[in-house]
């Protein structure tokens, strides 16, 4: 199972939440060293903007795996530039409205951005090897 197809299951499980953070670390747990349950408890809250609508989970789970993986600065702050290039904010509660006033559904929009994350750390982690 690729990492992508373990966040689409991970985001599909309709018997347990993971949050955007989690489900992005717990995608990479074949590589960073963490069983699922110390990934999932780790990323626990940092979902819906650390509980209160700042930096989007996508973000804080994409850069705890990084950190895990053995990247430095110079990858955390390409992914985080990338990131703001392509959606005009890092912060959950402005990324929410903006995807509100686009029409997309709230769950739509933060399964778009976990997928989209995944994928960016799969080409980061595949450069490597």
């Amino acid at each position: 199972m690729t990492h992508l197809e373990k966040a689409k299951a991970l985001r599909g499980d309709t018997q347990t939440h993971y949050n955007c953070a989690q489900a992005v670390l717990v995608s990479f747990c074949d590589k960073i060293g963490l069983t699922e349950e110390q990934a999932y408890q780790t990323a626990s809250h940092f979902g819906s903007g650390m509980r209160h609508g700042s930096t989007c989970g996508v973000l804080s789970g994409g850069l705890m795996a990084l950190g895990l993986l053995g990247y430095d600065e110079k990858e955390a702050a390409s992914l985080l530039r990338q990131f703001r290039e392509a959606h005009g904010a890092t912060n959950c509660a402005e990324l929410l409205k903006m995807s509100h006033d686009r029409g997309v559904p709230r769950k739509e929009h933060c399964d778009g951005l976990v997928f989209e994350m995944v994928e960016a750390l799969e080409q980061i982690a595949g450069k490597k090897e």
